[in-house]
């Protein structure tokens, strides 16, 4: 056994996102970042084709999946930091980074960033090690200048950066932020994405990855018979244009691909830009994956939870694989308990299906022996967390 199977299979903290960030240079690949919404099983799958592969994964929530009330998961920072925490247990595998996606804002308000505060101060005491400022939602379309079209999301993103660093000080956790509301129609200009980066440079604020609008949007979209229609407009031209503007003026920040689920892993494989895009949010596959089998190995349990979403969510003119596709994300925590009592061959099942998928994402992501690169750059530079 290498010494650095032996280092992730000893329990310690969740690794900080920074130092993740600085042990991958020279910058080659795409890291898998999981949001792992339903149950604890497409944890242990994942954590286990770590452990056999050598590769270091982000597992992540957003605000609106995790919060203090629950989110629409059931999950707060605390339940969901110890869930991951139990997987990594029961695997032996604590490779992983605890990332606090989308900390969404969306007016700005005063009891909004108070809110956000605390939710932050919930993830910083359940060990979160790496953070998302989500502002994008304030870009002012009627503004004339790029100046006033970012303000509003430059101070936000700034002041929440800000609070962070004042709490965790030089612990090395990892910063995220977004230029570019994810799933709008126009894409992130250059321009737009340099400003970003040296108004928060500007503040003494570096951040590790930026999410930008390239085409993406969260989730999939299907047909009326449920069939998902394959995720093909990510923008890459503009994606790289980006990249290679940021890394000519100095900075160190690498791109944040949201919206993978429905991206055929083929052209991920061949297309992306991998290193320039340095993490790939993958979020509502994982999802699907537990409805396709509970649909199997817990049919009553599945048409419990369709025909509630397809009842309390209904669309005129939708068909109910569109609603379900859409909506079944807010049944998670309506069936929290329920899901929470599957059968054990049900949970074998999503382990092993997880465990499968997770190895196309680190081939297709071209993810090579991530975990000894962590730990021999943590071995060189002495850290211990």
């Amino acid at each position: 056994m290498e010494e650095y199977q032996k280092f992730f299979e000893e329990p310690r903290n969740p690794l900080p996102g920074g130092i993740l960030f600085e042990a991958l240079r020279p910058y080659k690949n795409i890291i898998l970042a999981v949001n792992p919404r339903v149950t604890s099983e497409v944890i242990e799958g994942i954590l286990k084709a770590c452990k056999d592969t050598g590769q270091i994964v982000i597992m992540e929530l957003a605000l609106s999946e995790m919060n203090l009330h629950g989110g629409y998961t059931g999950l707060t920072p605390k339940t969901f930091a110890e869930r991951v925490r139990l997987a990594a247990e029961t695997v032996g595998w604590y490779g992983y980074v605890l990332h606090a996606d989308h900390l969404t804002v969306k007016k700005g308000t005063e009891n909004e960033l108070k809110d956000l505060k605390r939710e932050i101060d919930a993830r910083i005491e359940a060990g979160f090690t790496s953070f998302a400022v989500d502002s994008s939602f304030l870009f002012d379309r009627e503004a004339r200048s790029l100046k006033d079209r970012l303000k509003a999301v430059v101070e936000n993103a700034i002041y929440l950066h800000a609070y962070i660093k004042d709490r965790l000080g030089d612990f090395p956790y990892g910063r995220e932020g977004e230029v570019g509301e994810i799933g709008i129609k126009e894409y992130t200009e250059v321009a737009e994405a340099l400003h970003y980066l040296r108004e928060l440079k500007k503040a003494d604020i570096d951040i590790h990855f930026l999410a930008i609008a390239n085409g993406a949007k969260h989730g999939v979209t299907v047909d009326a018979e449920g069939k998902i229609v394959p995720q093909l407009k990510i923008n890459l031209k503009r994606t790289v244009e980006i990249a290679d503007a940021i890394e000519a003026e100095g900075f160190t920040t690498r791109i944040v691909q949201h919206g993978i689920t429905g991206t055929p892993l083929h052209l991920i494989a061949e297309k992306f830009p991998k290193g320039k895009i340095l993490k790939g949010n993958v979020g509502t596959f994982w999802m699907l994956l537990v409805w396709d089998i509970l649909r199997i190995f817990e049919p009553d349990l599945y048409q419990k939870i369709h025909d509630w979403v397809v009842n309390k969510y209904y669309e005129e003119g939708k068909s109910e694989a569109e609603i379900f596709n859409k909506s079944s994300k807010y049944a998670i925590k309506f069936f929290f308990r329920e899901i929470e009592k599957i059968s054990q061959e049900t949970r074998l099942a999503i382990k092993s299906k997880a465990y499968v998928e997770a190895l196309m994402f680190f081939k297709a992501f071209g993810m090579e022996e991530t975990a000894k690169k962590v730990y021999e750059y943590i071995s060189k530079k002495g850290i211990d967390y």
